[in-house]
């Protein structure tokens, strides 16, 4: 297949086009002509120049991030700009990303991963924005709160960093909503719909205190940490499609 099928299989599969107005990333092909044939695709969470050079250092044709070049438009490329698409341009690497569409997959999602490894049940989509949703929320048989941090301490990426665990929620869990990454702002949506915990990647300071307030476990396991499902089940898909696949790990312990 060449750039363009890639990406189209993606969009459709990801819905691209339905988070075009609620999205500050421009979803999709973000650069290359889409003509190239693809036989390697590298994968990671973040378009920095780590991982653009290692895309380029194991000869892929395609970079698939979930955080990509183009937060609304770019009016110069220069300073960092330049540094992250010099090497793709110079090495006719394309770069495809997807933002909201991939948090808020279902199946392929990371807030679909981090429901995954807690094996939550009868799963809703959660944390609405417009018309769509970035996050799932589902239910687990009474969950202890000190095993659900472990868990989630020993099996995310977290580089240099660790989870912090709000424990001020009842003394077993068995209702849990996820926003990966910054989802903070759901919080009182976790707390509308009876949820024992919330998870996210990073939080805010009054967060602490809604947390205490509310009766609710909170788990700030990580940005990088929490959206690494995404990026990993991409490639899954990928290698189901016959191209060979290569995932950048480069967490940022944040």
């Amino acid at each position: 297949m060449d750039v363009s099928e890639l990406a189209a299989r993606y969009d459709e599969e990801l819905r691209t086009s339905d988070y075009a107005d609620i999205d500050a990333s421009a979803n999709g092909l973000q650069l290359g002509s889409g003509d190239r044939e693809v036989e390697r695709v590298a994968f990671a969470v973040d378009a920095a120049v780590e991982t653009i050079e290692g895309a380029v250092s194991v000869d892929a044709d395609a970079l698939v991030t979930h955080h990509g070049l183009s937060w609304g438009g770019i009016e110069r490329v220069t300073g960092r700009d330049f540094d992250r698409v010099e090497p793709l341009i110079r090495e006719d690497v394309a770069l495809y990303v997807s933002h909201l569409p991939l948090d808020g997959h279902a199946e392929l999602g990371n807030a679909a991963g981090v429901a995954d490894l807690l094996g939550l049940a009868g799963r809703e989509r959660f944390g609405a924005m417009g018309p769509e949703y970035i996050g799932l929320a589902g239910t687990a048989d009474a969950l202890d709160p000190a095993s659900v941090r472990e868990t989630l301490e020993t099996e995310l990426d977290h580089g240099a960093g660790g989870v912090r665990h709000l424990d001020f929620g009842p003394r077993e869990i068995e209702d849990v909503a996820v926003v990966t990454g910054s989802g903070a702002d759901w919080f009182d949506d976790a707390v509308e719909r009876g949820a024992d915990a919330f998870i996210t990647g990073e939080g805010k300071q009054k967060l602490y205190h809604q947390a205490k307030e509310a009766g609710v476990h909170v788990y700030l396991a990580g940005h990088y940490a929490t959206e690494t499902f995404g990026v990993n089940a991409l490639a899954d898909l990928a290698t189901d499609w016959g191209v060979e696949t290569t995932v950048l790990d480069a967490p940022t312990g944040i």
